[in-house]
């Protein structure tokens, strides 16, 4: 039977409904992401945005009102929204959600309206928009969701009208944008918005939700984030910075201008006092900076644009090996191609990007633990803010999941000289860790701000040696740091010693601590990778 209309329970069944539909084509989405500078993962971040309001509803009583559930949608999806995509359909959502939330029912006449405002909120949000992403689609079907109801149609004929017109939009914007058309695709925001609108007619008539396309190569229906392209005047930046600001409302505007100097793809929303926000930028101090000045920004994400698209490409490549089966496959997070390459070389299946600074969430580990095509799986988080998140995956999934604490990449390194692909996690885990545990990691980086130290004062700029979560050297330099750290670590006892280099590493620093290190501790085999990750010169480790 056709519903005419929907109630506060119909519209909760229709946001849940909305959620299993992304979480089904959630990977079609991201492993075939095409775009040079994604915003993340569509898929991911769209999905993960509306669990967090399938999460509002459940603190919500079964009998709830309208007012009840549309607050739980507005709150849930701006304090859940997560990439470029994810923070533009929290803004669908709350527009949506806006206009429902003062009556009992929904009908096909406040359906076009809720939808005229979704568009006209995710609009507003952007500071530079363009045309051919998913704006585009939300706009010209909600339009046309508006004639139907200006002509008197009911909620069936506003969302059959609202799909079609939809469809003929994400179809035209290779027209709009000229990299989709170049790339052979559409718009991926568009496509899992179009899903929204599936979910509708799910609810309203009971027609079963699409089915995700088979992940074999790209897909006209599905790619990148490409709704995170909103002013390519920057195009080519290098970090996404997220974070929450709590700040008064009318400091924003101004917020907003600074960021405008920084970066593109701005995308600030919220109100009284709480925002979610968004920007593509490469100076991620100074994005971050701009927070302060007039609120406490927390919960700051930031993520390397142009690791994750190489780390999409691998992901894709792997899709012609799954035939490579093992009892017991390894996830490992890293950052840097270099590293990645290292531990693909090591028999690890999957790379999660990430590592300091930017630390992947249990959705992430999640995802690239449901890829790989094994039961039973280890996760090598190789950062110490990782284990932790790690450690919550195995009671999201069927499979065994086992975490080696590994808490440095070199850590990560040795412990796969013990893996066997024909083990369990359970064995795997324990030989790993074992090994893992022989190693004493360290790293090479720059100081970002005053503080102090067990070892003395530090000024911004000055260059560290850490290990074990101490600061062990001060320097004015990285040979000064990295050749200071090594005296402190390496002893008599050890015998290897592998120095792995990052992308602001010298190779003349490189070559004269190796030379140091020769001189000061000529019994030790030195084993040196180019691991190319951002932030620290060097990682060491000591075996």
């Amino acid at each position: 039977m056709t519903a005419h209309y929907l109630d506060a329970s119909a519209v909760r069944s229709m946001i849940e409904a909305f959620r299993d539909a992304l979480v089904a084509h959630r990977s079609a989405l991201n492993l075939l992401n095409v775009y040079p500078v994604p915003d993340g993962d569509t898929g991911s971040n769209m999905t993960m945005t509306v669990e967090s309001v399938v999460e509002e509803f459940d603190g919500l009583a079964i009998d709830a009102d309208m007012d009840s559930v549309t607050r739980a949608i507005a709150h849930g999806s701006l304090m859940g929204a997560r990439g470029n995509s994810g923070v533009i359909l929290s803004q669908v959502l709350r527009g949506l959600s806006s206009a429902f939330a003062e009556v009992d029912a929904v009908d096909g006449r406040l359906m076009a309206d809720g939808l005229v405002a979704a568009s006209t909120a995710a609009y507003g949000a952007v500071m530079t928009p363009v045309e051919g992403t998913i704006l585009t689609v939300v706009r010209e079907s909600s339009e046309a969701a508006a004639v139907v109801a200006d002509g008197g149609g009911d909620l069936l004929a506003v969302a059959e009208a609202t799909r079609a017109a939809g469809d003929q939009s994400l179809a035209r914007t290779p027209e709009l944008l000229p990299v989709l058309a170049d790339a052979g695709v559409v718009d991926a925001g568009g496509s899992g918005y179009l899903l929204l609108i599936d979910a509708l007619l799910s609810t309203i008539d009971g027609r079963p939700l699409p089915d995700p396309p088979a992940v074999d190569g790209p897909n006209p229906s599905f790619d990148g984030d490409q709704s995170g392209i909103h002013g390519l005047g920057h195009e080519g930046s290098r970090y996404e910075v997220m974070f929450f600001l709590n700040a008064p409302d009318d400091s924003i505007e101004g917020f907003k201008e600074v960021w405008s100097e920084l970066g593109d793809s701005i995308v600030v929303v919220g109100g009284d006092g709480v925002w979610n926000c968004h920007v593509h930028t490469d100076d991620i101090g100074a994005a971050i900076e701009a927070g302060i000045d007039v609120g406490r920004p927390h919960r700051i994400r930031v993520t390397d644009l142009i690791q994750e698209v190489e780390e999409q490409a691998w992901v894709r490549d792997q899709l012609v090996e799954l035939d490579k089966v093992v009892p017991c496959a390894v996830v490992a997070v890293a950052n840097g191609t270099g590293i990645r390459d290292i531990f693909r070389s090591l028999g690890v299946q999957w790379v999660v990007v990430g590592g300091q600074s930017m630390n992947p969430s249990t959705a992430d580990i999640l995802a690239a633990v449901e890829a790989v095509p094994s039961d039973q799986v280890v996760v090598l988080p190789n950062n110490s803010n990782i284990i932790a998140v790690a450690e919550q995956v195995d009671d999201q999934t069927g499979k065994v999941v086992r975490v080696v604490p590994s808490r440095g990449i070199t850590e990560g390194f040795a412990s796969l000289l013990a893996y066997d692909p024909q083990g369990t996690a359970d064995g795997n885990r324990e030989a790993m860790a074992a090994v893992a545990a022989t190693v004493v990691s360290g790293e090479v980086t720059v100081a970002v701000r005053d503080a102090g130290s067990d070892v003395g004062e530090i000024r911004e700029g000055d260059h560290l040696g850490l290990s074990g979560g101490r600061v062990r050297v001060v320097a004015g330099s990285a040979f000064e740091a990295l050749t200071g750290l090594l005296d402190d670590l390496v002893d008599d006892d050890h015998e290897i010693v592998t120095v792995i280099s990052g992308e602001d590493a010298e190779a003349e620093t490189t070559a004269a601590a190796l030379a140091w290190l020769e001189a000061e501790r000529p019994g030790v085999e030195v084993e040196v990778h180019n691991g190319g990750q951002p932030l620290y010169p060097y990682y060491v480790g000591v075996e």
